[in-house]
């Protein structure tokens, strides 16, 4: 196991300095840990919501309005699981030493990108090509 790399709180990876080096590392694997633990707080706190929230309502359209809000809960925290796995995914490449290469050009993703969306796999231009080429696909 290797030693806990020092970044100070208002650390922000910046051009200038060696592409994904330790601190650069350090900062996206801190910020990757951050988002999980939030969204794994969300979904308890959901959970005990939704476990306090079960009582019998006589009236058939407040119940189905409080069906809608849960089935709507219950959705955003399938795509908040599966935005977990993607996060864990991420840390697994930092670990591998694969993070901010593009899984398709192999070419640094920017550090603006990868600020704005840490799980992200591909550089903007391998994305926008990617995501032109579903559009067609999905039109056919």
């Amino acid at each position: 196991m290797k030693a806990e790399t020092f970044i100070s709180d208002d650390y922000r990876p910046a051009e200038d300095e060696p592409f994904m080096n330790e601190r650069q590392l350090e900062y996206f694997r801190r910020k990757l840990l951050n988002w999980k633990n939030d969204i794994l707080e969300d979904s308890r706190d959901t959970i005990e919501g939704l476990q306090d929230n079960t009582r019998n309502i006589p009236d058939i359209a407040d119940r189905a309005s409080e069906e809608t809000d849960r089935a709507l809960e219950l959705r955003t925290r399938d795509r908040q699981r599966k935005l977990v796995s993607k996060i864990d995914a991420a840390l697994r490449r930092i670990e591998e030493g694969e993070y901010g290469y593009c899984e398709v050009t192999g070419e640094p993703i920017s550090l603006k990108r990868l600020d704005a969306r840490p799980i992200a796999t591909m550089s903007l231009e391998a994305q926008e090509r990617h995501e032109r080429r579903e559009k067609v696909h999905r039109d056919d």
